[in-house]
């Protein structure tokens, strides 16, 4: 499983969200600060679930980052979220 899909999976898995997009934006940061060949480096997260929908806009970034977990973060050098309820 490469880490679009994982992350794909842990997000299903921990929201259930009616919308998910995981967009692998790694190519355009090319010769960049972590970049590496092959990608999986910076990602566009877009979710809407209803779990997120009473959080604040920094409750909703720590949850998703809760449900990646540290290891999977750990290897992702760019994650921009937009998350809403």
């Amino acid at each position: 499983m490469n880490v679009t899909e994982e992350i794909r999976a842990r997000l299903e898995a921990a929201f259930a969200p009616r919308e998910l997009q995981v967009v692998d934006d790694s190519e355009s940061h090319r010769g960049h600060a972590g970049w590496r060949e092959g990608g999986q480096t910076h990602f566009n997260v877009t979710i809407r679930a209803g779990a997120l929908g009473d959080m604040s806009r920094i409750e909703r970034h720590r949850a998703v980052h809760a449900a990646l977990g540290r290891e999977l973060v750990g290897r992702i050098h760019a994650l921009a979220i937009t998350a809403s309820g």
